[in-house]
């Protein structure tokens, strides 16, 4: 089976490796990762995006492990528009954070409209922090968090 899903992962973090967990139990994996002109866009706030490259050799030294555990195969790809590379016919599956299932609704929609068979959605559930809240990039790069979901202390000793 092939499986596709797509983000900026900038940080890569606990949340990410969920994502990526479950779509190598499925199958071999396609990464959609944004070009650096979406990956602004797809910032519900506004912060900066290290470049694609940097993104992809981070992305692809997390994936080797991972997939050499499941004896599965990957490939990382520029995403140049929200809904990339899920529209291709090969695809079987999108693997998904729960904010991000109604784009994979409208990848299906636009499958649809290609001919080709709509893709089996599974939402991966958010992963949370210590803190209670979903681990999340930007709260990693505001100092927030670290990539596990620990809260950071201030330099005064006091949480964040």
């Amino acid at each position: 089976m092939d499986v596709a899903l797509g983000g900026t992962f900038d940080p890569v973090h606990d949340g990410h490796r969920q994502l990526f967990e479950r779509a190598f139990e499925l199958g071999d994996v396609t990464v959609g990762l944004t070009s650096d002109d979406l990956a602004p866009k797809t910032r519900s706030v506004e912060r900066s995006v290290r470049s694609f490259e940097h993104r992809k050799r981070a992305l692809e030294s997390e994936l080797e492990s991972i997939a050499a555990d499941y004896d599965r195969a990957f490939e990382v790809r520029e995403l140049e528009s929200p809904t990339g590379i899920a529209t291709e016919p090969q695809f079987d599956y999108l693997v998904v954070s729960p904010e991000t299932k109604g784009g994979g609704e409208r990848i299906n929609e636009i499958r649809q409209e290609r001919g080709h068979d709509p893709l089996e959605i599974v939402v991966v559930p958010h992963k949370l922090a210590e803190d209670g809240n979903i681990i999340s990039s930007t709260r990693i790069v505001h100092g927030e968090i670290d990539e596990h979901g620990n809260v950071v202390e201030d330099t005064d000793g006091t949480d964040t």
